[in-house]
């Protein structure tokens, strides 16, 4: 018996939707292309998902499944939901990173990071209708929660993922407070941010070289954060005259 041929069903799927698109052009139907279209990125992501669900040895499904079915869904979403089409699509994205992950935690943790980067730019986009003013603080809370996430995975070989989760948390601290507080002040939080970045990495993956780092960034950031109050001023520019006269003090006296 010979074996049926796939090209057939694409053959009459761009033949109906060229059909579609020819009288939907010519004024005969209203959209009924951009509904056939959905419907089908659907029906091929659920396909998809089948064989996925079917056997887990074809973790890679997961790839085209939810991202046609995303697709799809955002192709069929109304108008009023338009604003938040592409938060779906890269949630569907998103959602099958997670599922490769979930499924083989040892062998699959790589697929962490697009999935949380892909999660934090989904919920941008669901977001930012509500919450503009704090879009930066999404995304990148959202990837240093993603690296806080794949450090927990193996606390032991991934520490290194705290550097960037404190770096990033840090950077979303500051796109809240940068606009309430002076340049310089903002600098201080950055160094406090990064002090506390280093101080996870000495405490949780016991690295006591991160003491020293996280030691010199603190008193940075104090000074930054201390420059709030109008007396620390004079105590700074007391200091560095103080400090040059007693260079210049020595360097004399050294002569002498």
């Amino acid at each position: 018996m010979k074996r049926f041929d796939t090209r057939i069903i694409f053959g009459l799927l761009m033949i109906v939707g060229g059909g579609l698109a020819l009288a939907q052009t010519m004024g005969f139907l209203e959209n009924v292309s951009g509904y056939f279209w959905g419907a089908v990125f659907v029906i091929a992501g659920l396909a998809f998902l089948f064989m996925l669900f079917g056997d887990s040895n074809n973790w890679w499904s997961a790839f085209p499944g939810f991202t046609l079915l995303a697709l799809g869904i955002l192709i069929l979403l109304p108008e009023s939901l338009e604003d938040i089409g592409g938060g779906i699509f890269l949630g569907g994205i998103a959602l099958s990173f997670w599922y490769v992950y979930f499924t083989d935690r040892n062998g699959r943790w790589w697929a962490i990071i697009p999935g949380g980067v892909l999660t934090a730019l989904s919920l941008l986009v669901l977001g930012s209708a509500y919450f503009e003013d704090y879009s930066g603080a999404i995304v990148l809370g959202g990837i240093g929660l993603t690296f806080f996430v794949l450090y927990l995975t193996n606390r032991s070989e991934r520490w290194w993922a705290l550097i960037p989760f404190g770096v990033l948390s840090t950077l979303a601290t500051i796109t809240v407070v940068s606009e309430r507080v002076g340049g310089f002040q903002t600098a201080g939080v950055f160094f406090l941010g990064l002090a506390a970045t280093f101080l996870l990495v000495a405490l949780l993956a016991r690295m006591t070289w991160a003491y020293w780092p996280a030691a010199i960034l603190a008193v940075m950031g104090v000074f930054g954060l201390a420059s709030l109050l109008d007396f620390v001023n004079y105590v700074w520019a007391v200091a560095l005259i103080v400090a040059g006269g007693v260079i210049l003090f020595r360097y004399f006296t050294n002569r002498a």
